[in-house]
C-alpha cells in the first residue's frame, strides 16, 4: 500500500531553513521598528536639541499682586493634641493694597497654628478682604516651616482666593505663593503678607 512520499531531499530542507531564517529576520526587523516609534513618537517633529536646563520662556517667574498687613489678637493655647502643640490666633482687622486692588481686612478669621514634635510649624488661616469697592473675598493660607532650632523662621506659603464674579474675578484660579514676618500695625502685633502670582 501506497502510504505516500516521505523522503524530502536535502535542497528541500534547504529551503525550509533559509525561509525560516527570513520569517525570524523579518520579526526582529518589525519588533525594533515598533520600539523606535514607542520611544521616539512624541519627539517627531521637534527639535531633537535638548533644551536643559530650560530656556528662559519656559521659567516661571513671580508677579507681585498684593501686601496685607493684618492684626492679630491673644492666642488661644488649647495645648498638645496627638498632632502637635496646637495655637489658635484670632485675626482682627489690617489692611492690604496693591497695583490693582486695595481695601480692608475683615475682623472674625483665625489662624490654626501647629508646632510639630520634629519642630515643624505649619500655619493655616481663614479669614476675608473687603476691596474698597465693597467685593468681599475669601483668603486660604497655608504654608510649613522647618527651620533648624535657634535660626530664623522664614515661610512660604500658598494661598487661594474665592472672589465675587466682576472687577476682581481675575484673582480666582491662579497660583499663587505668599511671604509672611511679623510686624506691626499702629502698635499692635501684626503679620506682613506679600502675594505673587506664579506666571
Amino acid at each position: 500500500m501506497d502510504i505516500g512520499r516521505f523522503d524530502v531531499s536535502l535542497d528541500e530542507l534547504d529551503s525550509a531553513g533559509r525561509i525560516g531564517e527570513m520569517t525570524r529576520a523579518t520579526g526582529t526587523l518589525l519588533i525594533v521598528a515598533l520600539v523606535a516609534v514607542l520611544f521616539t513618537g512624541p519627539a517627531l517633529g521637534q527639535d531633537a536639541k535638548s533644551k536643559w536646563p530650560g530656556s528662559q520662556a519656559d521659567i516661571p517667574h513671580l508677579e507681585f499682586v498684593f501686601e496685607e498687613f493684618v492684626t492679630l489678637g491673644a492666642s488661644i493655647h488649647p495645648g498638645e493634641t496627638p498632632f502637635g502643640d496646637r495655637n489658635i490666633v484670632p485675626i482682627t482687622g489690617g489692611t492690604f493694597s496693591g497695583p490693582n486692588i486695595r481695601g480692608k481686612v475683615m475682623p472674625g478669621g483665625w489662624d490654626w497654628q501647629l508646632v510639630t514634635k520634629t519642630g515643624c510649624h505649619s500655619i493655616h488661616a481663614d479669614y476675608f478682604l473687603q476691596t474698597d469697592d465693597g467685593a468681599v473675598i475669601n483668603v486660604v493660607n497655608g504654608g510649613t516651616s522647618c527651620a533648624k532650632p535657634g535660626s530664623n523662621i522664614r515661610f512660604f506659603t500658598t494661598p487661594t482666593f474665592e472672589t465675587p464674579l466682576g472687577a476682581h474675578a481675575w484673582l480666582n484660579g491662579g497660583a499663587y505663593i505668599g511671604t509672611l514676618e511679623l510686624a506691626k500695625l499702629d502698635g499692635k502685633p501684626a503679620v506682613h503678607i506679600r502675594f505673587y502670582q506664579v506666571k
